[in-house]
């Protein structure tokens, strides 16, 4: 019985954007200018034509009311049917007007009013006023006492005054709808001129994708954008400079690793002739040297290998954070050259410095540097080497001189460059790059490095750290 594999596990999808992702920032502003717009204009709408209306109808109820008021307290005059009636009668314009008595007779003109129980109410004496909307004819109407069970009934249509409001709606629609195309055009151009500035750095991320280009982009003016341009004309620039290197390093590696390969592949030929059958042998010394030629070339590769691998390490941008005795890391590399230079005298006199930094970094720029100096010391040679500090600083200096023929005065500048070797020193064992390991330790740890001539008479090289000799004390 076979066992069905298990289904490979599903991958995680990238989440897929949203409508709002999916349309442009240009199209995202105009979009929300205009709503922004919109919302103010709606909002400014409504207050205006519930003001408006609210005080309209305030002011029709009013005028409404202070008529009828007028007329029930105005003078009378008696009709042919021998019934006195108010004067307002005969001079109301625009308005309807009743008198209603306490058994619900009306008497007055042929148009009348509305009639209700309120107005009936009021007649009776059982409420001082009444106001309200009649929807059927769409009017006011306002009941006020006149006389001893009587009320004057008035109304007025509310029909001028909707018309008003019709008009006001109809200005207030217009005048929004101009001002939110308004703005949506002005957010299409802010938007334009805004992201122009992200439109080319948009063009220059992909020219760069596509060729490779890292030539820097104009900038126009001082704003966010003028900076996010700046910052990122820094970063082409930094990347530039890392190709660069990288360019020159590989160049000057291949360099120097082609002689080795050529004498290592000629001795390997030369051996391999020699083993054929119809072949003349080689003598047993030729053979050794041919071994012993072969394993240095080896050592040396494998040297000019490790010094690129460490080099290419000190390239990479590293966080220093730890407290280190350079004391100690001086002593420990004075061991190993010990053991590598059995018959070359150290003379050291170290004071004692602590700072933050990377142990085995220093501890490895301080052996090249004293293998160098162990290298161009002569057979029971001197090197010194001094640790102290700067007065008043916040450094401290490492110098090692040798007793050797001392450095060039026109080689000085160059001794820490990569692959680079004196005229006298390309004869020596040596890939190039111990002091140019020393130099990114140390520009690495905010510190540099010098070369000069010792009083002894041969090379210093110095190098500078900061730090504090009181750490140790305080920690």
């Amino acid at each position: 019985m076979t066992v069905p594999a298990p289904p490979p596990p599903e991958l995680d999808e990238p989440p897929r954007p949203s409508r709002l992702q999916r349309v442009s920032l240009r199209n995202r502003v105009t979009w929300l200018a205009a709503m922004c717009v919109a919302g103010a204009v709606a909002l400014v709408s409504v207050g205006a034509f519930v003001t408006v209306r609210d005080s309209l109808y305030q002011q029709l109820d009013d005028n409404l009311t202070e008529r009828a008021v007028e007329a029930a307290e105005g003078p009378l005059v008696r009709t042919a049917d021998l019934q006195q009636v108010p004067v307002a009668f005969f001079v109301a314009t625009n308005f309807k007007i009743n008198v209603l008595s306490a058994d619900g007779t009306v008497f007055g003109p042929e148009e009348r009013p509305p009639m209700s129980v309120l107005e009936l109410s009021v007649a009776k004496g059982e409420a001082q006023r009444s106001l309200r909307t009649d929807k059927g004819s769409n009017s006011r109407v306002v009941a006020v006492p006149t006389g001893r069970n009587a009320a004057l009934v008035m109304s007025t249509s509310l029909q001028p005054t909707q018309g008003t409001l019709a008009q006001l709606s109809v200005v207030l629609v217009v005048m929004g709808g101009a001002g939110i195309l308004l703005a949506a055009a002005a957010g299409t151009a802010v938007a334009r001129a805004g992201l122009r500035p992200v439109q080319r750095l948009t063009a220059a991320t992909e020219r760069v994708a596509l060729t490779g280009d890292l030539r820097p982009i104009p900038v126009s003016g001082d704003d966010e954008l003028a900076r996010l341009t700046a910052s990122f004309n820094g970063m082409l620039t930094a990347l530039a400079e890392s190709q660069e290197r990288q360019r020159r390093l590989v160049a000057d590696a291949g360099h120097e690793l082609r002689t080795p390969l050529t004498s290592l592949r000629t001795n390997l030929e030369l051996l391999q002739a020699a083993a054929r059958p119809d072949a003349p042998s080689l003598s047993e010394q030729d053979q050794r040297e041919m071994f012993s030629d072969v394993q240095a070339q080896v050592e040396e590769l494998s040297a000019l290998v490790g010094d690129l691998v460490e080099l290419a390490r000190e390239d990479t941008p590293q966080a220093v954070h730890e407290p280190v005795d350079l004391v100690e890391v001086v002593e420990r590399a004075l061991g190993r050259a010990q053991r590598r230079a059995p018959r070359i005298e150290f003379d050291v006199d170290l004071s004692p410095w602590v700072m933050m930094g990377d142990a085995t970094a220093l501890e490895r720029a301080v052996l090249n540097l004293l293998d160098n100096a162990a290298k161009w010391s002569p057979e029971g040679g001197r090197v010194r080497v001094e640790l102290r500090p700067e007065e008043g600083a916040g450094m401290t200096v490492l110098e090692v001189a040798d007793s050797g023929p001392g450095i060039a005065e026109a080689d000085r500048p160059h001794v820490f460059e990569r692959f680079y070797r004196s005229s006298v020193a390309r004869t020596l064992p040596g890939s190039g790059l111990g002091l140019s390991i020393v130099k990114q330790v140390a520009e690495r740890h905010g510190g540099s490095v010098l070369a000069a001539e010792a009083p002894e008479g041969g090379a210093l090289l110095r190098m500078t750290l900061p730090g504090s000799s009181q750490q140790n004390e305080q920690q």
